[in-house]
């Protein structure tokens, strides 16, 4: 009955991971300010937190780019 639960909750991981490596790896300096020049242990231990929370870091990658900033 409950048996599409699972399956959603490995296609968010999944696409949070595939959005939060390339984000931590090229972009994070320039999306988040406090992120400027941070080292790699950091940015695994944020990993994550990216993979979870992916349309909030799609988001701020867009904003990197547009130079729009939102409270």
């Amino acid at each position: 009955m409950l048996v599409w639960i699972p399956m959603v909750v490995a296609t968010w991981f999944a696409v949070g991971a595939l959005m939060a490596v390339p984000f931590m790896l090229f972009a994070v300096g320039g999306a988040v300010e406090g992120a400027k020049g941070s080292s790699v242990p950091f940015r695994l231990m944020m990993l994550p937190a990216a993979a979870l929370l992916w349309p909030v870091v799609v988001r701020l990658w867009i904003a990197s780019h547009t130079g729009v900033r939102h409270a």
